[in-house]
């Protein structure tokens, strides 16, 4: 559940960023971003939590690794509320490699499997490691 309500980030998105970041004691640069998803994506933008499937963070990641977009415009170009969700996206899809490789063998196979349904944010993709 969101801190603010979607009424008092329209109200924010309505006005200049920084008197009603004070008014409502956020940062001005949440403002900001409430001000671009609005733009994108109206007042949708501003709600709150979304659930994606595993084969679409694979999709944003490779958009963010492929064009250099930062966290925010990938976000941003996604329609995703949070460019920190991509962030951790990122963090996770980083800390599953790395466990994966620390435990491959020579001559061991990685397969991904980015299509399977999410058991929990952890689990943002399967791997199986099999010998050849």
């Amino acid at each position: 559940m969101s801190k603010y309500t979607v009424e008092v980030k329209l109200q924010a998105v309505e006005h200049s960023y920084k008197s009603p970041a004070e008014s409502i004691g956020a940062d001005k640069s949440l403002v900001i971003n409430w001000v671009k998803l609005f733009e994108a994506l109206g007042e949708i933008g501003l709600e709150g939590y979304t659930s994606y499937s595993s084969g679409f963070k694979l999709d944003v990641l490779n958009f963010m690794n492929e064009t250099g977009a930062s966290f925010r415009e990938t976000a941003s170009t996604f329609t995703i509320t949070s460019p920190s969700t991509v962030y951790r996206w990122e963090q996770l899809l980083g800390d599953m490699v790395d466990k994966a490789i620390n435990h491959l063998q020579p001559g061991d196979k990685v397969i991904l499997h980015p299509d399977q349904g999410l058991q929990n944010q952890k689990n943002m993709l399967s791997i199986t490691i099999t010998s050849q």
